[in-house]
C-alpha cells in the first residue's frame, strides 16, 4: 500500500513577516507572489531607469571629435571608481536573491509541517474519504458525518484525504481550501476559519454523473458551542430539534391567540347595539 513521505518538521518557527497570520496555505502562496511582484516591480525599474539613464547621457549629439575614445578589441576597459560599482552591485544583487531564496524555502517549509500547533491538542485532525458522490467526515472521536463538516473557529484544522472509487477533488472557495482525495494515497491540508458560518464544500474533480450534485455543509462554530457538539453530536442535535420544534409551537400558539383576539374584536357588542337601538327608537 502507498505510504505518504514523512516530512520532517522545522525545530524552530519559521520566518515570516511581522504581523503575519496565514490562515490557508493559499494565503501564503498569495504572499510569496507579492513579495516577488514587488521585488520584480522594484528591480525593473531600477535597471530601466538606469538604461534610459545612460541612453540620454551618452546619446549622439551630433559632434565629431577628434580623439574618439573606442574600445580596442581584446582590450579590458577601464574607468573611474576601481571597480566599485560593479562589486555593489553584485552584492546587492546577490543578498536580494539570496534572503528571498531563503525565505521562500522556510514558507515552503511551513506549507508542508503546517501551523505550530499541528500535532498539538490544539490541532483538529479530520479523516475525509471521497465517494460517489459524497464526503465523509471522520473525527478523532470515532463519530463520523456524511456530507456535514462541523469544526471550531480560530483553530487550526487538518483534513487528510482519500477516496474509495475514483479521483475527487474536495474545495471550500470561501475558506480557500483544495486538496485532491485519491483512491489508494492520503493527501493532507490545513486551514483556520477566522469566522463562523455555513459554507459549502465542492468536487472540483469530475467524477461521474452525480458530481454536481458531491457537496458538503461546512459550519464554522464557535469554539465552546463546537466543543459541546464534539461531546455529544446526538444529544446536540437533538437539542436544536426540540429548539426549533419549540419555536414553531410558540409562533403557532401566537398565531392562535392572534386569531382569537382578531375574531372576539370582529364579534358585535350586544349591549353596545341595544344602547343604539334605543337611542334611535
Amino acid at each position: 500500500m502507498y505510504q505518504t513521505p514523512v516530512i520532517p518538521r522545522p525545530l524552530a518557527p519559521l520566518p515570516r513577516l511581522p504581523g503575519d497570520e496565514w490562515g490557508t496555505q493559499v494565503q501564503l502562496f498569495e504572499e510569496i507572489f507579492v513579495v516577488f511582484l514587488v521585488l520584480g516591480t522594484i528591480v525593473g525599474v531600477v535597471v530601466v531607469s538606469y538604461t534610459l539613464y545612460n541612453a540620454y547621457k551618452y546619446r549622439d549629439r551630433g559632434e565629431e571629435s577628434g580623439e574618439a575614445d573606442r574600445p580596442v578589441l581584446g582590450e579590458l576597459p577601464t574607468g573611474e571608481g576601481g571597480g566599485r560599482k560593479l562589486f555593489l552591485s553584485f552584492f546587492l544583487s546577490a543578498v536580494i536573491v539570496i534572503s528571498l531564496v531563503a525565505w521562500t524555502y522556510g514558507a515552503l517549509l511551513y506549507v508542508e509541517a503546517g501551523p505550530d500547533d499541528q500535532g498539538t491538542d490544539e490541532n483538529l485532525d479530520v479523516d475525509v474519504v471521497g465517494f460517489q458522490f459524497g464526503w465523509e467526515f471522520e473525527y478523532p472521536n470515532g463519530h463520523s458525518e456524511t456530507n456535514e463538516l462541523r469544526v471550531p473557529a480560530d483553530r487550526t484544522v487538518t483534513l487528510t484525504f482519500t477516496a474509495t472509487d475514483v479521483w475527487h477533488n474536495f474545495g471550500i472557495p470561501e475558506l480557500r481550501v483544495k486538496a485532491d482525495a485519491i483512491p489508494g494515497q492520503t493527501t493532507e491540508t490545513w486551514f483556520i476559519a477566522e469566522e463562523t458560518g455555513e459554507y459549502t464544500a465542492w468536487c472540483f474533480e469530475l467524477c461521474g454523473v452525480g458530481h454536481s450534485d458531491m457537496v458538503a455543509d461546512v459550519i464554522v462554530m464557535e469554539p465552546e458551542e463546537w466543543e459541546e457538539w464534539y461531546e455529544d453530536p446526538e444529544a446536540y442535535e437533538n437539542g436544536e430539534t426540540d429548539a426549533e420544534d419549540e419555536s414553531d409551537v410558540d409562533e403557532e400558539t401566537d398565531e392562535e391567540e392572534n386569531g382569537e383576539n382578531d375574531a372576539a374584536e370582529d364579534e358585535p357588542d350586544d349591549e353596545s347595539e341595544a344602547v343604539v337601538t334605543a337611542v334611535t327608537r
